[in-house]
């Protein structure tokens, strides 16, 4: 009898040593999917490239650079006003157009136009981007991303689609 009693605690330790180890890894799966399912998320997804109508053409004056707002196409159905997002579009003939994304290549902080100096400016970390979209100074490492625009019975329109941050 006295034998039987250390072979049944060994069990007895060897079981509850397999039980904890598998709710720890099951513990450690819990923590660990969320953030691997957001860091694969945009391998597997992307958001849809839409054309989106920005106004009508007679509302652009040649020259002018304007904000315009469209909806973001990666946004949920209920996303409401967060799924508001702008570019900057600039009117450069007759049926001809420019349109920059409203975001800085650096962080994605949202750039401002200043017309009087014809730059567009980041106040995040103070990048500066000529009215080509081309960097004048500052941290930014590339150009101003830029849409396709098009003019459509009257109406302009830029394919918008995934943001990019750096080239």
């Amino acid at each position: 009898m006295t034998n039987d009693a250390p072979d049944r605690e060994l069990d007895r330790r060897g079981f509850l040593g397999r039980i904890s180890i598998a709710i720890s890894a099951g513990i450690g799966a819990v923590i660990a999917l969320p953030p691997i399912a957001f860091l694969l998320a945009p391998v597997f997804k992307s958001p849809p490239e839409r054309w989106r109508s920005v106004g009508r053409l007679d509302d652009f004056e040649i020259g002018k650079t304007v904000k315009v707002r469209y909806d973001d196409p990666s946004s949920l159905p209920w996303a409401g006003v967060t799924a508001r997002t702008a570019a900057w579009l600039r009117r450069t003939g007759d049926e001809s157009f420019v349109a920059f994304s409203v975001n800085c290549r650096h962080l994605g902080c949202p750039v401002r136009w200043i017309d009087t100096a014809k730059l567009f400016l980041c106040p995040c970390h103070g990048g500066v981007y000529y009215e080509d979209g081309s960097v004048a100074a500052g941290p930014p490492p590339a150009p101003l991303a830029r849409y396709e625009v098009r003019v459509r019975k009257k109406h302009v329109e830029i394919r918008t689609g995934k943001l990019t941050l750096s080239s």
